[in-house]
């Protein structure tokens, strides 16, 4: 037999390239969709955390521009009070006038007497003659003091009407501060209202509002920025008087120069600010002698009082339950052979919760009311808080002052909704599981659920090199917003309000971590 036919053949090698090829291509194609599913997972929290950002500076945003509106309104206010010194300053001011003719008339009195004292003998008739003639003058005096006396009458009803109308316009505003709270506390509880809710469908659809708990953390961080509001955890609301005293004394120091203290300059009183006709009519009754106000005696002031007693004490008492103005000088009379003495001369206006005050009485009629400073926004506010609203000052730097700050904490699932929209994700789960034998294992290539974290705070700063020296006040309106770090304590604080607390206590043990 031929050796050939004792040759064994040769195996063949073909088909374990492509045995190899498959399980490359397998760990490729996992390898791929770890990729994608990773991409999209990152993608995904790095949008959900930019929500979380500019879901915390919008709330934070939202209370800045509330509590510049409390500024100014709360200038509003002050100049509404100033408006109300004014008009008693201009009442008095009127009202003065008729005192003014009395003064003389009963100067004129007095130089009536000294004349008759001298007309004893026939030499002296002329004596006599003069005192007929001063006392027809006193009765000219007497007369123009009644007419405007009626003249300033007149004017009350108009005069009151403008008091309570300016009042109501207080209330307003107390209120409208008061609507513009509540729904300041509406946006940051949830970040659903003031057009809030629209920042979720443009930066992140699907994410998760604002939990509960963290919009509480919000609503109590705001209430604490405004005394008299519920808070806990800064410090405690001043007593309601004290908050009005500073309005009270706000308004006092915003008065002009002539509701305050009505002089000349250089310190001379002397009531020019009296229509000059009138001036000259006192001057011309009588057609000779000195007939006029003392000079550097006139003196006239308006203010927002505890009373009318503490018009000129110095001190306008904690409450202002009471605007006052007050006009006050000496007249002098000389004709003659007689002269006056210089006799004083006022005019007083007050409105109060009573009936007011008004004198001299031949001016008045009818009552003046004032509910007196925040007195009834006060007690209209009662489930509310205070109307008025005053910053609440905190001297701990760890409370950032008492300026407020906004948390956002939101979730979001990072994988796509569906397999068809994400077909990368091989399952629903996003999970692979592995046997070998009785070895197993699984693999989830992207976490199920995101979530991020955010704080923003309203800082108070003036525009000018030296801005950052004045303290934050509710009368100027220079609230702003910005991000701002957490604190470890802050983070930990919002997470456990969140019922996330692994990550609450990461934070808590984790040394060195920037937030």
């Amino acid at each position: 037999m031929p050796l050939r036919l004792l040759r064994k053949s040769p195996r063949r090698q073909r088909g374990q390239a492509l045995v190899l090829g498959a399980l490359s291509f397998l760990v490729l194609a996992l390898m791929v969709a770890l990729s994608f599913n990773l991409s999209h997972a990152l993608r995904e929290k790095v949008s959900l955390q930019q929500h979380s950002d500019s879901m915390a500076y919008s709330m934070a945003v939202v209370e800045a521009r509330a509590l510049n509106y409390y500024a100014v309104s709360n200038r509003a206010i002050a100049a509404t009070y100033v408006a109300m010194n004014s008009m008693h300053a201009y009442m008095a001011a009127a009202s003065v006038t008729g005192e003014m003719m009395r003064k003389s008339q009963t100067n004129y009195y007095i130089i009536m007497a000294m004349e008759f004292a001298q007309c004893g003998c026939w030499s002296c008739f002329k004596h006599c003659i003069h005192g007929l003639q001063a006392l027809k003058i006193a009765g000219k005096y007497g007369k123009a003091g009644n007419k405007y006396d009626k003249r300033v009458k007149n004017l009350e009803n108009s005069f009151n009407q403008t008091i309570q109308g300016l009042d109501r316009m207080v209330d307003f505003m107390h209120a409208s501060q008061a609507q513009v709270h509540l729904r300041t506390v509406d946006a940051v509880r949830n970040g659903g209202s003031y057009g809030l809710e629209k920042l979720t469908s443009y930066n992140a659809p699907g994410a998760s509002t604002v939990t509960a708990a963290v919009g509480a953390m919000n609503m109590n961080e705001f209430n604490c920025a405004v005394d008299g509001m519920p808070c806990t955890g800064s410090v405690a609301s001043s007593d309601p008087k004290a908050r009005s005293k500073v309005m009270t004394e706000v308004a006092n120091a915003s008065r002009p120069a002539w509701p305050a203290n009505r002089g000349l300059p250089g310190g001379i009183d002397y009531p020019l600010h009296l229509h000059p006709q009138f001036l000259q009519e006192i001057r011309d009754i009588p057609g000779e002698g000195i007939n006029s106000p003392v000079p550097f005696t006139h003196k006239g002031t308006a203010k927002t009082v505890q009373s009318t007693g503490s018009l000129h004490s110095g001190s306008a008492g904690p409450e202002g339950k009471a605007i006052a103005a007050e006009e006050q000088g000496m007249m002098y009379n000389q004709w003659k052979h007689g002269t006056g003495i210089p006799l004083k001369y006022s005019a007083l206006v007050a409105s109060d919760s009573g009936s007011g005050k008004h004198t001299p009485g031949g001016a008045h009629s009818g009552s003046h009311k004032f509910e007196g400073v925040n007195a009834k926004a006060l007690t209209a506010c009662t489930l509310g808080g205070n109307c008025f609203m005053k910053f609440r000052a905190n001297e701990d730097k760890d409370r950032d002052y008492g300026q407020p700050r906004s948390f956002s904490y939101v979730t979001k699932t990072l994988r796509g909704a569906s397999k068809t929209k994400a077909p990368w994700q091989l399952n629903s789960s996003a999970t692979l599981n592995f046997q070998n034998g009785k070895t197993s294992a699984s693999l989830t290539l992207a976490a199920d659920e995101g979530a991020a974290l955010s704080k923003a705070i309203v800082y108070y700063h003036r525009f000018g090199d030296n801005g950052w020296r004045e303290a934050p006040n509710l009368f100027s309106p220079y609230w702003r917003a910005k991000l701002h770090p957490f604190t470890q304590q802050q983070a930990a604080e919002v997470l456990t309000a969140a019922s996330n607390t692994d990550a609450a206590q990461l934070v808590s043990s984790s040394t060195g971590l920037s937030l």
